[in-house]
């Protein structure tokens, strides 16, 4: 290649809710799975290693000197533009097509690719390397009448091109004197003109992002930024069942060789129920009604209530983890690893995340399937799994490997629970359950002020009868256990300041782990720290720091899972949907009324 930049997190997701692409700022689509968001990753140049030459999709200009890169407005249809030394440029669009037909959603396994010279006469290649098994095998490249077959393992995909296949299959610089037009996807004829396709394709594409932002209620401040996140967060669920992956990708370090390389590219119950509320703040109900289909059929398959942390796309209740020996790592930084083996923890908040998912669904009357009985009944079970496990050991939120407390954060999830089903129970007329589970929420409730608070701290604590901090305990206040004014709080927000503040974010403990002492701060967690100094009345160090952690976000408005501190570097999985969580959550507590225009 001419131009191989060092892998970075300055990327942008194209997706359709089905699979997921992401593209660095010179156009190379460097990551992305089929034929979903766990599959095989056919571009993986992003785990190449520092100068991978396989594993994407190109298209280059020859003397390319820089670049630009931006979504079109209120859409997941993405626009790079490429500079060469000779003033000649290329504009290249690129989508996964979603729109509605037929009464449903379309949502190909296709990408689409439009190239458009806008100032002189740029020359061009196409460079198309996918790679099989996890960068293990190439797939085999067949040319036919007018289109190329790349045959993998268990997939293949099909090629259609304007531009002469003679000149993209040898990857051959060509002069590019009018629009050409790549489609890649399914090994199925094409039934109209490929250019014809392709501008459609991406026209409707277009199109229903900017109606689906148009249905949102976004605040009144920081617009561009909810709307970004909003659309990533949608992009990041897997309509076919439900599932709300973590991310995009799997094995990204947390901070430089830290081995801290997992896979999120699965549905956690704790993470979903945060996605699926920051959706809901802005009116995107049908991710919610999604995901309780989801929750549902995982509940039902629960052995007398009981819930694993993690589950596969798919429902898959084994997603067994394994090192990847044939892909290097991001930058080198392995091991690769597929499948996570966090689903055979005990993490006791799964009951309560599950409840208060599904919690808005009693009280929406704008949902066609409100809660119903039935559902509350089942979602009882989980309530009683909640009673039997909130003050017994488990991996807690962060999902310790080697060791088990008493988190306060899992006991404080049970405790929602409880409460949430007495609401419920209220809601449907069930006086005699509202009675039994407030009298249980009452009863935790009261044992996590007597063992998770520490008098000498003059704070709550991460465990029971513990003397270490984490940044879950800012959410006590975000879940409705205590007032953000009661001492109590105002002494653990200050204590956590002391003991987790690093050059202005925050980190998610201090205390040495399975790999050391955290070097990183976990984005999400400062954005509760903003939420936090808004709910204790300090709005102005919160507005200045939720500023501060928006200029943090790539040049396309993402973020990933955690930032280096001191260079504000991006790190681990991308892109994270915890931390665009935060995004919504701060944004839509912060902003000015709309009555402020």
């Amino acid at each position: 290649m001419t131009f191989a930049p060092r892998p970075n997190l300055d990327l942008a997701v194209i997706g359709n809710c089905a699979i997921g692409v992401l593209v660095d700022c010179y156009g190379r689509m460097v990551w992305g799975c089929l034929p979903a968001f766990d599959g095989d990753p056919w571009f993986s140049a992003l785990l190449g290693g520092e100068e991978p030459n396989e594993g994407f999709f190109a298209i280059e200009l020859k003397g390319q000197q820089r670049c630009e890169q931006e979504y079109r407005r209120n859409s997941a249809v993405l626009v790079t533009r490429l500079y060469a030394e000779d003033g000649s440029a290329v504009e290249i669009t690129d989508c996964i097509p979603r729109s509605k037909l037929f009464g449903r959603t379309f949502r190909p396994t296709m990408i689409v690719r439009r190239m458009r010279p806008i100032s002189g006469t740029p020359q061009v290649r196409v460079v198309l390397r996918p790679t099989c098994s996890y960068g293990a095998e190439k797939p085999q490249v067949t040319r036919g009448s007018n289109h190329a077959r790349y045959i993998g393992p268990s997939f293949t995909l099909r090629l259609y091109a304007t531009a002469p296949l003679a000149y993209v299959l040898p990857e051959r610089w060509f002069l590019l004197e009018e629009d050409e037009h790549l489609l890649l996807g399914p090994d199925e004829s094409l039934a109209e003109p490929v250019e014809t396709a392709a501008n459609r394709l991406i026209a409707e594409t277009d199109a229903y992002w900017r109606d689906w932002v148009r249905s949102l209620s976004i605040p009144f401040e920081w617009q561009e930024a909810v709307i970004r996140a909003a659309i990533t967060l949608k992009l990041c669920s897997y309509e076919e069942t439900g599932g709300l992956i973590a991310a995009l990708t799997t094995s990204i370090p947390e901070a430089p060789g830290s081995q801290r390389n997992w896979d999120y590219r699965y549905c956690w119950l704790r993470d979903s129920y945060y996605t699926v509320n920051a959706l809901n703040r802005l009116g995107a109900t049908r991710t919610m009604e999604g995901y309780l289909r989801y929750i549902m059929n995982v509940v039902s398959a629960a052995p007398d209530g009981y819930l694993q942390p993690v589950f596969g796309l798919d429902l898959e209740q084994r997603i067994d983890e394994r090192v990847v020996e044939s892909l290097p790592g991001y930058r080198g930084m392995g091991p690769v690893r597929v499948g996570n083996q966090a689903y055979t923890q005990i993490q006791n908040d799964g009951y309560g995340s599950v409840i208060l998912a599904a919690t808005q669904c009693f009280f929406d009357q704008r949902l066609m399937a409100p809660g119903t009985l039935n559902l509350f009944r089942r979602l009882e079970e989980l309530g009683e799994q909640a009673i039997r496990r909130f003050d017994i050991p488990d991996a807690g939120p962060w999902e310790y490997r080697s060791r088990q407390m008493v988190h306060t954060y899992s006991t404080l999830l049970c405790w929602a629970a409880c409460d949430r089903l007495a609401r419920i129970a209220r809601r449907l007329g069930q006086t005699q359950r509202a009675a039994y589970w407030q009298t249980e929420a009452e009863r935790i409730r009261s044992v996590i002020l007597k063992r998770a608070w520490n008098d000498k701290l003059n704070s709550f604590v991460a465990t029971f009868e513990g003397e270490t901090l984490d940044a879950s305990l800012l959410l006590m206040q975000d879940l409705g256990f205590v007032e953000g004014k009661d001492p109590r709080y105002l002494g653990t927000v200050a204590a956590v300041e002391r003991s987790l503040m690093r050059e202005g974010y925050l980190l998610r403990y201090h205390a040495a782990d399975d790999f050391g002492v955290p070097e990183v701060a976990f984005t999400i967690c400062s954005f509760w720290y903003v939420d936090a100094l808004a709910a204790t009345g300090r709005e102005e160090e919160a507005r200045a720091l939720f500023e501060n952690l928006l200029a943090r976000r790539n040049h396309v408005g993402l973020l990933s899972e955690d930032l280096d501190p001191k260079t504000g570097e991006l790190w681990g999985n991308f892109p994270q949907t915890y931390s665009l969580v935060g995004i919504i959550h701060s944004a839509t507590r912060l902003s000015r009324s709309w009555e402020a225009l």
